[in-house]
């Protein structure tokens, strides 16, 4: 079994699978008489089918704790993916690229813990594992682009568990 360490979330770390979504990663501007900052385009979500329709749901993940051992991957070949924490103190999120031959290349995998006030969306096609509540359980608003097909959600158990530490 692979060992992957699991790094803090970073804008730059996290960027070849996706976007980190946090206030006061760019510029806002004053927004409702002063009583709030609106911070606009924090991430693209895209749609690649004309039949999808853009799902909001919410995800309560049970907690866990590092070690934690992965045994499959997903993908949404067709849309991003957005999970946004609701009530939550940290969790894990797992991506690999993808390989030559289409599936996740696993010996490329990052682990990256997600602290307070951090969401991450997730490009087209990302390889990664389901979201991890670390610490206590958690609720997520998640936000994708779904029909009901095959391909709004792709899985692909591993061949060996990849083993995440801190």
């Amino acid at each position: 079994m692979s060992t992957v360490r699991a790094e803090p979330l970073s804008v730059e770390a996290f960027a070849p699978f996706g976007d980190v979504v946090s206030a006061g990663l760019r510029a806002g501007q004053s927004a409702n008489q002063g009583t709030a900052t609106r911070f606009d385009w924090c991430t693209e979500l895209v749609n690649a089918r004309a039949g999808a329709r853009a799902n909001v749901s919410v995800f309560r993940s049970v907690a866990k704790t590092l070690p934690f051992e992965l045994k499959l991957l997903e993908h949404h070949p067709c849309s991003t993916q957005a999970f946004l924490p609701m009530v939550c103190q940290r969790f894990l999120v797992c991506v690999a690229p993808t390989a030559a031959g289409g599936g996740p290349e696993v010996g490329g995998l990052r682990a990256f813990v997600c602290g307070p006030g951090q969401g991450i969306n997730y490009r087209v096609g990302t390889w990664h594992h389901p979201i991890v509540a670390l610490g206590a359980d958690a609720d997520f608003v998640m936000l994708a682009f779904e029909d009901g097909s095959p391909q709004d959600c792709v899985v692909q158990p591993l061949v060996a568990s990849v083993r995440v530490v801190e």
